[in-house]
């Protein structure tokens, strides 16, 4: 492989005089791997470095730090979160739209997995209404939501919009027996208690209340169900 140990060595090797060395040499073998060992190690390091300078190659804290950059204290890494999904977060937040009811819904499906349910007082298609105006005679009422769909509407409440969603289903933990199992019982066997706060990928209340601010229009009032 380029630049490690025994690439810088080869290279050393191929430089100097076939006739000056014995064609097996301890000593020359030796002292050339001690002038490789810090090119190779040099070398690896220019090549992390290169590497954290794009958010696509960027690893470590190097990828926290560009998070960072860009949103503050915003989007922090969760807990056990892997490079790879963290920096599919960054790049989905920094195209991420806002300002509309399509954002929040799909900012917050992308967070959850699930797509919520937005309700507007102060939206028709939302509150359905009563006698709606029909093509045919023989139609009356078609836009008629009561006990089927929607909810009360209030004009009373503009720009205000009532969300609700869910969190996300928990991965569990491999290798643990749940309750209800024979695998384990209290002090024996592959059973534990589980923090889910330190599982990967956990979403919070946190979580789903700055990601839904963040897609609000400035002058737009979201009121939030978490269930």
């Amino acid at each position: 492989m380029t630049g490690d140990l025994a690439d810088i060595l080869s290279r050393l090797s191929a430089v100097l005089p076939e006739r000056w060395f014995a064609e097996r040499s301890p000593n020359l073998e030796a002292l050339l791997r001690c002038l490789a060992t810090p090119w190779a190690w040099l070398y690896s390091l220019i090549d992390y470095v290169i590497a954290q300078t794009r958010m696509q190659t960027a690893t470590d804290q190097w990828l926290d730090l560009i998070a960072h950059d860009y949103f503050g204290a915003g989007l922090g890494r969760k807990n056990n979160e892997s490079d790879s999904s963290y920096r599919a977060r960054i790049q989905g937040k920094l195209l991420q739209g806002a300002g509309t009811r399509t954002a929040v819904s799909s900012g917050l499906t992308y967070l959850t997995g699930t797509k919520p349910r937005i309700f507007e007082p102060a939206n028709c298609m939302d509150t359905g209404s009563y006698g709606a105006a029909t093509g045919s005679p023989n139609m009356p009422g078609s836009g008629l939501a009561y006990g089927v769909t929607g909810g009360w509407g209030n004009l009373n409440l503009p720009f205000q919009f009532f969300v609700s969603t869910a969190h996300p289903a928990t991965q569990g933990v491999a290798g643990l027996a749940g309750y209800g199992t024979s695998s384990g019982g209290y002090g024996e066997g592959p059973i534990s208690y589980v923090d889910l706060t330190a599982l990967p990928g956990h979403v919070t209340d946190q979580d789903i209340q700055l990601t839904l601010r963040s897609l609000l229009p400035v002058n737009a009032v979201a009121w939030l169900r978490i269930h």
